[in-house]
């Protein structure tokens, strides 16, 4: 027959369980195990609100590259996209049109030596926000992954604290009075690490994303704006 490891049990004789652990810690352990607990659920939260947000994203970026390529006009695709929600390369897209069409007026004029500068000026503040909503709250993932595991510790070491004054009180050092005390602290740990390395490990792959992501629509733009330059000169 197996040999069955008896659960852990409190002085009392109950068992040991999450809850207990828990509700029997002192207030400050507790006020860190609650914090940890709820930055996991927030960062949780943000992981996947990250996934979808680069996966749209990438997709619509590749939509709107086979419509670019595709050999239509850009005044012909800047009509059919114009009105309607966009993002990546599209909203990149839809404001330079706009900011070239709002200066082709004063181009006519004075020449067209500023309009191509300020047509990389709105794609380059267009990029930006684009990024800026992509990479928004990253960093609450970076600071849980780092400053996570460190407040677990506090926890612990508060906790072992706590165990070691109430076994010189009680001036009793057997195991099943010192066992839930010591429970209690490295579960705190325990909460920490539970947090911290999905995280770290998520901020680190969205973060490599967003630089991808970045680096194409930084492309997209730059060759936007030589296709722009060729028809300045053109028209030159």
């Amino acid at each position: 027959m197996d040999q069955v490891t008896a659960a852990p049990v409190a002085p009392g004789g109950a068992h040991i369980s999450l809850f207990h652990l828990i509700f029997q810690a002192s207030l400050p352990v507790q006020i860190v195990m609650l914090g940890l607990g709820l930055a996991s659920i927030w960062c949780w939260a943000i992981i996947f609100n990250k996934f979808f947000a680069v996966r749209r994203m990438n997709a619509a970026n590749d939509r709107f590259e086979s419509q670019f390529w595709s050999g239509q006009s850009l005044e012909d695709l800047y009509r059919s996209m114009s009105g309607r929600a966009t993002i990546g390369m599209a909203a990149i897209f839809i404001t330079a049109m706009e900011e070239w069409k709002r200066s082709q007026g004063a181009a006519m004029r004075a020449g067209f030596a500023g309009v191509l500068k300020r047509i990389e000026k709105v794609m380059d503040v267009s990029i930006q926000k684009e990024m800026s909503g992509l990479e928004g709250r990253l960093l609450f993932l970076a600071t849980v992954g780092s400053a996570g595991p460190f407040i677990g510790l506090f926890g612990t070491v508060w906790g072992i604290m706590t165990s070691f004054q109430g076994i010189a009180n009680s001036q009793n050092t057997n195991l099943a009075v010192v066992a839930p005390g010591i429970a209690e602290a490295l579960f705190a740990t325990a909460i920490g690490l539970v947090a911290a390395i999905p995280a770290t490990i998520f901020y680190n792959m969205y973060s490599s994303d967003a630089a991808k992501i970045g680096t194409r629509l930084e492309n997209f733009a730059d060759e936007f704006g030589a296709i722009i330059s060729r028809q300045l000169d053109e028209r030159a």
